[in-house]
């Protein structure tokens, strides 16, 4: 039965994350709650997962991959995604440094900010506009939930190692301070800020935009690909240091992973690479499949594919639960990528284009 429900929970938690795309702010609180509460369903079945707080901060950077992704297709505001980006790479080094040192005080120095500040993003999209929102808005919205949510609840987590459940468990008079805390944030919400705010832009909305109208269809977004020449580039680089980071924090979870972290970041660079050469040359023959599951059952297959091959040319053993695993999250976030990637070019693109030039010297 416990082996049941935690099967359940990690397919919860990795099946929700998916529907960020599209359900930005409803999804990636169902993933926070999901976060918050699974120790507690575990304790309650009696089991006790090896090692969860690396099982924890892998699942974490799924989800939080997944969001990112999902931010360079939704967010039209490139001020708000560049402090996106940021505050989730450094997140992403935080949990990589982790896994390599076991030191708790590592998840202080880089607390996850970015989940808070997508949050935030996604909260103000419900009923304004958030195109003309400057950079200096979207930098102190970061700095106040770095400092005054995500420190003190990464030191109450990681440092001094406080469970939420117990804590209230074992200190009853923490049950009405958190009851108190709740309404006192409410009433401010409520009374201070909400006279304050600028009447809506559009009507409470939970479902993200449609891609830009340039790169909503495959063969738009295969044009763009076959235009940059994206293999060698940004873009590829990006894909190979998201998926690799990655990759190396599940292989310290996963059982039967025999490889060391470089060897591991090497390999999945290499099929990262070899993906994308692969889609470029789809692109130019306009092979590209309209489908997100379609895009990335193919491209499994491929991956799949050209790992049997490599056993068979090179004689290694390379077949198993953990290769599964590693090419199915290979195979979906760089489907994510190359699906959503364009258009964050298009919007940036866009707004390079409208930049005033310089008047020539008389």
């Amino acid at each position: 039965m416990d082996q049941f429900v935690f099967l359940l929970v990690v397919g919860g938690r990795f099946l929700l994350p998916l529907l960020i795309p599209r359900f930005p702010l409803p999804a990636i609180i169902a993933c926070l709650v999901l976060d918050g509460v699974d120790q507690t369903i575990f304790q309650l079945f009696g089991y006790d997962p090896p090692g969860y707080q690396s099982y924890d901060k892998a699942m974490d950077i799924f989800y939080l991959s997944v969001a990112y992704l999902a931010a360079m297709r939704n967010w039209d505001n490139l001020h708000a995604f560049a402090v996106a980006r940021f505050l989730f790479y450094y997140r992403l080094a935080g949990a990589f440094l982790f896994e390599m040192t076991h030191e708790r005080m590592v998840l202080l120095i880089f607390p996850n900010t970015f989940e808070y500040f997508f949050i935030a993003y996604e909260v103000v999209r419900l009923y304004w506009a958030t195109a003309t929102i400057r950079m200096r808005s979207w930098i102190m919205t970061a700095a106040a939930i770095w400092i005054f949510v995500k420190l003190p609840q990464e030191y109450w987590l990681h440092v001094a190692e406080m469970d939420v459940t117990d804590t209230l468990r074992d200190y009853p008079w923490t049950r009405w301070a958190l009851v108190i805390g709740i309404l006192a944030i409410l009433g401010v919400l409520w009374f201070v800020v909400r006279p304050r705010l600028p009447a809506p832009d559009h009507p409470l909305t939970f479902r993200s935009d449609p891609m830009p109208a340039s790169v909503d269809t495959a063969t738009e977004r295969a044009a763009l690909r076959v235009a940059g020449g994206w293999v060698w580039s940004w873009m590829t680089l990006e894909k190979v240091v998201l998926v690799g980071l990655v990759s190396i924090i599940y292989g310290q979870i996963l059982p039967g992973v025999d490889r060391t972290p470089v060897q591991l970041f090497v390999g999945i660079g290499t099929v990262v690479l070899v993906n994308a050469a692969i889609t470029l040359a789809f692109s130019r023959r306009s092979w590209s499949p309209e489908g997100a599951a379609a895009s990335f059952g193919l491209r499994l297959l491929i991956n799949v594919v050209l790992v049997v091959l490599v056993k068979f040319v090179l004689d290694i053993s390379l077949i198993g639960g953990a290769t599964l695993f590693f090419l199915c999250m290979i195979s979906l976030l760089t489907t994510l990528h190359d699906r959503y990637q364009p258009a964050y070019a298009w919007r940036r693109k866009v707004l390079l284009d409208a930049r005033p030039t310089a008047e020539p010297a008389a």
